[in-house]
């Protein structure tokens, strides 16, 4: 995929005390993803480019320093960009801890942010089983999923897993299925399910989505599943 390696950022949300739990952050945007999940919430994110460089970035940040606890990386998807490493050496040099968003297809970058003890806390979506992968993301990346998941379980640091549901897509014995491939990986934590929000722009038109999931006893003894949308 071809990125606009001059300005990867699409957009920054300032503030936010939504997106880093108990945390004051702002958000960077990051243009282009190599998933088409259907029911996308930012498809101009993820169609469009970015106009605003990683410099432009930084002097952003300088000014918040001591006035926010956080930055979170997001988009898009934040680690396809070159040069995702050395921006985040940046902003943890200013103070910052530094949360990622990531759909878990470049656990190769994941690997070296790890090593490094770059990031502080990931939220890694859980798009679906592989039977059904293709289908609503449109790609074949479910292997690196899966490996980004594991270097996660591995490594200690404090991540969540979620999932988007929409009820055309997702229901009940998929969601039990990807819980019982949760544990199977040794995951054990919160796991969130984020209802699929009705009359929202998205990349596909999709019909209506029923909340039928909050009737099922999905938590395990060692997965809490919360509802959140």
């Amino acid at each position: 995929m071809k990125e606009n390696v001059s300005n990867p950022i699409f957009s920054i949300t300032p503030f936010t005390l939504l997106d880093y739990a108990h945390k004051s952050a702002c958000i960077l945007w990051f243009a282009g993803c190599n998933m088409r999940c259907l029911y996308c919430y930012n498809p101009e994110i993820v169609l469009g480019k970015g106009t605003i460089s990683f410099e432009k970035a930084l002097t952003f940040l300088h000014f918040r320093k001591n006035l926010l606890d956080a930055v979170v990386f997001s988009g898009g998807e934040c680690l396809l960009h070159k040069n995702s490493i050395q921006l985040i050496t940046e902003i943890k040099k200013m103070g910052f801890l530094v949360k990622i968003d990531t759909n878990g297809s470049r656990p190769e970058i994941l690997q070296q942010l790890l090593e490094n003890q770059l990031i502080d806390y990931v939220a890694l979506d859980f798009k679906a089983m592989p039977a059904h992968f293709e289908k609503i993301t449109q790609s074949n990346l479910f292997l690196p999923f899966e490996k980004s998941l594991r270097l996660l379980v591995e490594s200690g640091l404090p991540f969540e897993v979620r999932t988007t549901v929409h009820s055309d897509l997702t229901d009940t014995n998929h969601m039990q299925a990807m819980i019982q491939y949760l544990e199977q990986q040794n995951y054990q934590g919160n796991y969130y399910i984020q209802h699929f929000v009705n009359g929202a722009n998205t990349l596909e038109k999709l019909g209506y989505s029923v909340r039928e999931l909050e009737k099922e006893h999905l938590s395990t003894g060692r997965i809490k599943v919360h509802f959140r949308g």
